[in-house]
């Protein structure tokens, strides 16, 4: 899960930070409307930030993922969801004038950060009901999923 939040956000995080016009003109690209202009006129600034805080969620999520710890992927899940449900909020409430394939896609896309983070907040099973047989002198640390 992480790795496919980190490839996502790498993708966006790159392309409006170091592209900002070309993002605000044609995000998300694939045949559908320019989501981003359709939202207001472009603003530098604003879409440099969105880049630096969508790199800002792949770097927590490197770390988390080569840690492989369950304590760093909770905290990734959790600032992606922090993120992502108010995102996904205020995009839903403002589809109209949106093509019908622009009305659909956006809230699928930007729901799928929502569904891929949730599983990384609930928290893992003990190894003691996973394998009951296993016994260790020292408890062991659960990895992410």
């Amino acid at each position: 899960m992480l790795w496919i939040l980190n490839a996502i956000g790498a993708l966006v995080g790159v392309w409006a930070l170091l592209l900002p016009h070309e993002f605000h003109a044609s995000f998300p690209g694939l045949g559908f409307g320019a989501w981003v202009a359709a939202d207001g006129p472009f603003n530098e600034h604003l879409l440099r930030d969105v880049g630096a805080l969508y790199l800002a969620l792949v770097g927590a999520g490197i770390v988390a993922a080569l840690n492989r710890r369950a304590d760093a992927g909770v905290a990734v899940g959790v600032a992606w969801l922090v993120f992502s449900v108010p995102h996904l909020a205020y995009h839903a409430a403002h589809l109209q004038g949106l093509p019908p394939l622009d009305a659909i896609g956006q809230p699928i896309a930007l729901a799928a950060t929502i569904v891929l983070a949730v599983p990384l907040v609930v928290p893992p099973r003990s190894r003691s009901n996973r394998t009951a047989s296993i016994r260790t002198t020292q408890p062991e640390q659960e990895t992410i999923r």
